[in-house]
């Protein structure tokens, strides 16, 4: 497993080639902050998107509809109320000192 680069070796790795093109003749523009990078009415294509046309979607509503009912009349189980313990609380003075147990 080759390791894996820091973010200060990838930070210099990105300087070095920026400093070698402007060495090489190249000019870096200066963008005014909160432009974007997409054209002007271009949209952003998703990345999921395979160049396909859209397929049409059958419409299933009334099956959904049908288990939905089937779901709702169904008998819900009765809620067993569990019967409530009695917890040890431990009473402490001013200095972290255990004082005595309370059972609540």
């Amino acid at each position: 497993m080759t390791p894996r680069k820091t973010k200060a070796e990838l930070r210099a790795e990105l300087q070095a080639q920026v400093e070698a093109f402007v060495r090489s003749g190249g000019e870096v523009k200066h963008i005014p902050r909160g432009q974007s990078g997409v054209a002007q009415g271009e949209l952003i294509r998703p990345v999921f998107n395979d160049g396909k046309p859209r397929e049409t979607r059958t419409p299933c509503d009334d099956v959904v509809k049908s288990i939905d009912a089937r779901r709702l009349a169904k008998e819900k189980p009765g809620l067993i109320k569990k019967l409530r313990r009695p917890k040890r609380k431990v009473i402490y003075d001013d200095f972290g000192e255990p004082l005595r147990e309370v059972w609540e």
